[in-house]
Formats: structure tokens, sequence, C-alpha cells
């Protein structure tokens, strides 16, 4: 018998709006939101109203027309996403929490909350996302838009926007602007550890992907239902083409679209009182959130520490190896955290248990910061089917900056805490590389990506400076460097780099 405040997931709810769909509406992030909490209402098999009264917290993730103060949301937004979703669901919750940016903000919410209820602090939790870019740009440019404003008010713990972990200055003046270019540095950085050429990492990426679109193929939910081949990923067409090397489009998180989910968590107690069935329950028997350093101090591009500790010490929590996992459901922005998993603990590309439920962000779709809401609630229903079983979620947020990751089980457990921040400490000790702002002289080209989504096609450069091997950005338009960084290999070769005070730019030498 488990301590009645142990936390249990109850319920969960997907909701997929296309664009091509006969039914077709233009919903909000909030109507998106709120079919998704109806849904996870629904699943925990009782009265949904009993269980919308219940819910004490609502814990929300941040979607990306609010993600920054710099510009409107193009068709208006709720004041308060939560509480317009909690007010359509007829709750009222004592508290509503908006989650900075990030992509391991749905594990982390799912995990803090879950250790909330665990200390007595609450006994009903509902953790919800959605986006509906898919929709934004239907309407772009539009005179009929679709008015998506609305004013709620109430309280709401607003815990800010976090893109500054993510970007600075010097950053954003080299280019490191979107996900697709930094990731490609990380996947190049990961091909020269490897000493792969540009064309076989090309295929291993492919041969990686692949099988997350036969599984998209094959969930109701999914943004992009296709299968697709290894070669057609590979192919550069104009439906496939470049975004940033080393990525063509069909390797790139898919952000347009219009998805919603939501998890219902109660303590044990609260689920029997409300008459929820145990063969609903799914415990979160191992948990850990760990930060990376920022891109730059990493003495090791091409692997992620956070994402290795997290993983561990959701294991050793869960009591269980990776051979023991039955179902994973990895981030899957770009190929690099999927491999950054897999190379650390020793699990195939090809594992037969396979690396997603939910299809992947390329094909399932990425909404955002909640996808991994989406592999949470497909986890739910895959391990009510496979009791005793256990199922790994690992979500990321920002470059590889942030890896959040929950062990779940049917097989019924006491909460357990885990050790995030000594293990965190682990992380800050880590020796930093030192950075040249302002590069003037000869250099090497460490790891590097190409914008094929500028106006001009434009290299971007992490490199080492001969003189002392400390580390700078660069971006060349140079005709003979972009040549070789777009159809050949770049990975070492000699540059000089010099710099206007602001940017530094770099010339074959």
């Amino acid at each position: 018998m488990v301590d009645p405040r142990t936390p249990v997931l109850v319920g969960v709810g997907q909701f997929t709006e296309r664009i091509d769909d006969p039914g077709y509406r233009g919903m909000s992030a909030v109507e998106l939101a709120t079919e998704a909490a109806r849904a996870a209402l629904a699943d925990t098999g009782v009265d949904p109203a009993a269980v919308a009264g219940a819910i004490e917290v609502f814990a929300g993730l941040r979607q990306f027309e609010i993600c920054t103060p710099f510009a409107d949301p193009p068709l208006g937004c709720s004041d308060n996403y939560l509480r317009s979703v909690a007010r359509r669901i007829g709750a009222d919750p004592k508290r509503a929490v908006l989650e900075p940016i990030g992509g391991n903000g749905p594990q982390k919410l799912v995990t803090e909350f879950a250790g909330v209820i665990a200390a007595g602090g609450l006994e009903v939790a509902l953790v919800l996302g959605s986006e509906n870019g898919s929709t934004l740009r239907t309407f772009a440019g539009r005179d009929d838009k679709p008015d998506h404003s609305e004013t709620v008010g109430g309280q709401l713990e607003d815990r800010g926007y976090g893109f500054e972990q993510y970007m600075s200055e010097y950053t954003i003046a080299h280019g490191l602007t979107g996900a697709p270019v930094q990731y490609g540095l990380l996947d190049n950085a990961r091909r020269a550890r490897l000493g792969q050429s540009v064309d076989d990492y090309r295929r291993s990426m492919a041969e990686l992907f692949a099988p997350f679109s036969k599984v998209a193929a094959k969930n109701p939910f999914a943004s992009s239902p296709v299968e697709r081949s290894v070669d057609e990923l590979i192919t550069v067409t104009d439906e496939n083409r470049m975004i940033c090397d080393p990525y063509p489009r069909l390797m790139v998180a898919r952000d347009q679209v219009n998805q919603g989910a939501a998890v219902v968590l109660m303590s044990v107690a609260a689920a029997r009182r409300l008459g929820v069935a145990e063969e609903k329950w799914v415990y979160l028997r191992g948990h850990a959130d760990q930060t990376e350093q920022d891109l730059l101090d990493r003495a090791d591009l091409s692997v992620s520490i956070s994402a290795k500790q997290a993983v561990a010490e959701a294991l050793r929590v869960a009591g269980i190896g990776i051979d023991d996992v039955a179902t994973f459901d990895l981030y899957s922005c770009f190929p690099f955290p999927v491999f950054a998993v897999c190379d650390e603990f020793g699990v195939a590309p090809d594992d037969p248990r396979g690396l997603t439920l939910t299809g992947g962000l390329p094909y399932f779709g990425g909404p955002g910061n909640s996808y991994s809401l989406h592999g949470i609630a497909e986890t739910v229903v895959e391990l009510r089917d496979k009791p005793g079983a256990f199922g790994l979620v690992g979500a990321n947020g920002g470059v590889m900056s942030k890896y959040s990751v929950g062990v779940y089980s049917t097989e019924p457990g006491d909460w357990t805490a885990d050790r995030s921040r000594e293990l965190q400490a682990d992380i800050a000790a880590l020796p930093k590389v030192p950075v040249t702002r302002n590069a003037a002289g000869n250099g090497t080209i460490e790891t590097y990506s190409v914008r094929y989504d500028w106006p001009v096609r434009t290299g971007i450069i992490i490199g080492r400076m001969d003189a002392d091997n400390s580390r700078f950005l660069a971006l060349t338009t140079d005709d003979d460097l972009i040549a070789l960084m777009s159809d050949g290999d770049p990975l070492g070769a000699a540059i000089s780099v010099t710099s206007d005070g602001k940017t530094n730019t770099a010339a074959p030498r």
C-alpha cells in the first residue's frame, strides 16, 4: 500500500486541428488547450465536472505567440491563458502558473507538482499546453482574421519569458537565432567527433528519423501523418529544401501546428475519493532536471552532460536500468537530442523498442514548449496497456540547455526525491572554454552551420584561435568558404578572422 499522498497521473488528453480538416475553425491556443483538457478530464473515467472542480493548480506552457515582449500576438490572445481554459471547463483553481520558455517545461512541471502533491501541498493539478502556429500562419496577411483576444483577469504566477537564457547580443550578432542553426552546430560537432563524412552523417540522421515518421503516420493526433523513407529524407528538393546545414526541411521540428495536450495529476487519496479506477493510475517513478552550461562555455559541443545526468538520475530514482525501459519518447526537434541520449546509454538508433511514441517533432508536430506533454500523454496510454512496464520521457529545452526526464509505470511506488540540485553542482564545476569575442587572426573551424533561410546564404562558425585555442563566433559570405561549407567538409579548415568590434568575419586562408 503506497502513501495516500503519492502522486499519480490519472487523465491525459490531446487535440489536433489541421487546416485541411473539413471542420477547420481556426481555433485559438485557449480553445485547443480546452479541448485537450476536456479529453483529459474524460480520460479519468469519472464525472469531469467533479474532477474540474477539484483542480487546485493549473500549470501551463508558454505559447510561441507570447514568448517575447517584442511583438503582439497577431490574432490577439487571452490576458490569462490558464484561467481562460479553467473557465471553459468549469474549474476555479487557487493558483495558475505560466512556465518560461523551454521544451523541458512539460516534464519539469509534472515533476514539480507531483512533488508538491507528495509533500501534502495540494491534491489535484492540471498541466496543459497548446500552440496554434498553423492557424497564425494561415491568417497572416488576410483580412478575415479571427479575434482570439479575451480578458478574464485573475491570479497568475507568470514565471517570465526566459529567452535570455538561450541567447546574448554576441550570439544574436553572429546568427544564432532560431533553433535549426544552433542544433546544426551541435550535430556537426558530433559528426566531427565520430569522424563521419557529410553524406554518411546525413544518412545516419535519416535512418534515425524515418522510423519516427512511421509512428507519426499511424498517430491520429499527428500534424503530418506521412511515412517518409530514408532516401526521401536525405534528398534535397524544392519541398525538402535545405534550412540550416545539416538539415533539409524534413529533419526539422514542425512548428506550424495546431495542437493541445493536458495531464491530470492527483494524490492517491484524491483519486480514491473521486472514484478514479486504479487501472487508470500511472506513477512517476523516476525524475530529474538538469541545466547545461551556456553553449560557448561547453568543452565538448558534441555531447550533453545535462541529458546524461538527468536520464541516469531518473533511472536511479526509479530503481531500474536503461535496459528495463519498455518505451521511450525522446525529444526530437533535430537528430542531436536523440543521438545525445543514445550515445551515452548505448541505445541503438534502431532499437526495437522505438525512440518515440508520438512520431517526433518533425512529423507528429512540435507544438512549441509543450511537445513533451504529448509524449507524456502517449506514455501514460501505452503503459496502461503494459502493466508493470516502465516508460521514459526525455524533454529538452533551449540549445540542449535544460533536460528533464520522467520514468513512468503502473507499478506502484512511493514518491522518491531526486538529487537534481546536488548533481547540478557537478555541471557548475565543469571547466569553461575561454571565448574571444572580438577575434582577429588565424583560426580553425570547430563546428559550423549554413543559413539557407537568410536572403544571402551565410556560414555560421564556431572556431578556435590558433594563438591560444580560445573559442570564437564568426560569420562568412565569402564565396569560396561558403562553397566549402555547403558542398564540402569545412571541419578543421584553416580560416582567418577579422572583427569590426561587433561581428567577426571569416575567410579562407
